[in-house]
């Protein structure tokens, strides 16, 4: 965008827009937030979605490259001989799109050996992102003792570090884990040479107080290093606080945040990227364009049979959709002028055109004559005064949006009677 048009519209914007997000205590975010997107990995655990073929996940990866995301979890390289595949397959994929890769493995060289022999077979620097659980409610349930953890930790990361990948230390559950053991444990990762180390509310328990609480506590720990270790924020959203809790995160100071395409994940998900893409965005952190964020939804809904829900915010099907005659006057007026600004603010707190969108106004026993009127002008139909109360007659009989081939039938003069 034009730096003068730009201009123009924040003037606008200060003009028309009383904004109490600014107007008295206010937040503050960096300027720079890494993304990690695990989609392919941490997504997958839903037992709702289906796990695509390899050719489907590579073309996701790209439109993550085209988001300016900065990694991607590829997978779980010893779940399976084909996952393993994949794995080595999207690594290969990730050269040349300007997007870093990892995957996940569990403190065992089980899990740890298939990892590194994916980036030898690959070529591609693969960061290693090892994870133990970590609350005393965990070790408990698994009957773990701490020292043995601790021990894991150290062989693990000593392990992928001395064969030449990049490790990511992740506690699980480290939103319910109490101050002296994550010390010991990332003390230990961040010894034995971790250059990353992740905090997971695994079960969603955080608010955005714990988030800043915790991530504060963290980086604290990171700081007594003396280490130039980066800190990740990986969040569930099983309260619902998924996006706000990594904003907070963000805001408190972690380097990297973890989201999957619409938060697929296991139970309620995990914190959705295109949301939180979307309030980064807003919020002047990611000043790229986004326009491929709506492919990205669509895709990602296709491959892994995920429905976006109608009241799923920017992308669902009704976000920018309104029959509603008040609210379709307001936007209609504006497309009439030809203000593309004014129809995506007036009635709406999200700029469709920033993400892909459209403003959509349809006609239903809710609408107005206006609605009706904008409905026949952008089809080229003359809304003469018989047609428009023709077709409003019909939406007030109507208990749904009317569809576009029974709006048409009207129009033809098949008249209204024959609707169902």
């Amino acid at each position: 965008m034009p730096e003068a048009e730009s201009a123009l519209i924040a003037s606008r914007a200060r003009d028309l827009i009383y904004d109490w997000n600014t107007a008295g205590q206010t937040t503050t975010y960096p300027a720079v937030v890494e993304l990690n997107d695990e989609t392919l990995r941490d997504g997958l655990q839903s037992p709702s979605v289906v796990n695509p073929p390899v050719e489907q996940k590579i073309d996701l990866l790209r439109l993550m490259g085209r988001l300016g995301i900065h990694c991607a979890n590829i997978g779980y390289a010893s779940s399976s001989r084909q996952a393993q595949q994949d794995v080595v397959a999207l690594a290969c994929a990730s050269v040349g799109l300007d997007i870093h890769v990892n995957v996940a493995a569990r403190t065992t060289l089980a899990d740890i050996v298939p990892a590194i022999e994916c980036a030898q077979q690959s070529g591609v620097p693969v960061e290693v992102a090892v994870f133990v659980g970590s609350s005393p409610i965990r070790r408990l349930a698994e009957d773990w003792d701490f020292e043995d953890l601790v021990m894991r930790v150290h062989e693990s990361v000593d392990f992928v570090v001395k064969h030449g990948q990049s490790c990511m230390f992740v506690t699980e559950d480290t939103t319910r884990a109490d101050p002296e053991s994550l010390e010991r444990l990332y003390s230990v990762a961040i010894g034995c040479g971790a250059r990353r180390i992740c905090i997971a509310d695994t079960t969603g328990h955080a608010t955005p107080d714990g988030a800043r609480n915790v991530v504060t506590y963290v980086r604290r720990i990171v700081q007594q290093s003396g280490a130039a270790v980066a800190v990740d924020w990986h969040g569930h959203s099983d309260r619902g606080l998924a996006v706000a809790n990594s904003l907070a995160a963000i805001a408190a100071g972690v380097d990297r945040v973890h989201a999957t395409a619409l938060g697929i994940g296991e139970r309620s998900g995990n914190t959705p990227m295109d949301t939180l893409l979307v309030n980064l965005k807003l919020l002047g952190v990611l000043p790229h364009d986004m326009t491929a964020l709506n492919d990205y939804v669509r895709r990602a809904s296709h491959i892994l049979r995920v429905p976006i829900p109608a009241m799923w915010p920017v992308f669902s099907p009704d976000a920018f959709r309104t029959a509603t005659g008040v609210h379709a006057s307001a936007v209609s007026k504006a497309l009439a002028r030809g203000d593309q600004w004014l129809a995506d603010h007036v009635y709406c707190s999200v700029p469709a055109e920033w993400f892909g969108r459209r403003q959509i106004i349809e006609v239903g026993p809710l609408s107005g004559a206006s609605n009706v009127v904008f409905y026949l002008k952008s089809r080229g139909i003359d809304p003469v005064r018989p047609l428009v109360d023709r077709v409003l007659a019909a939406a007030k009989r109507s208990h749904r949006v009317l569809r576009e081939d029974e709006i048409m039938r009207i129009v033809n003069r098949r008249g209204p009677e024959d609707l169902p």
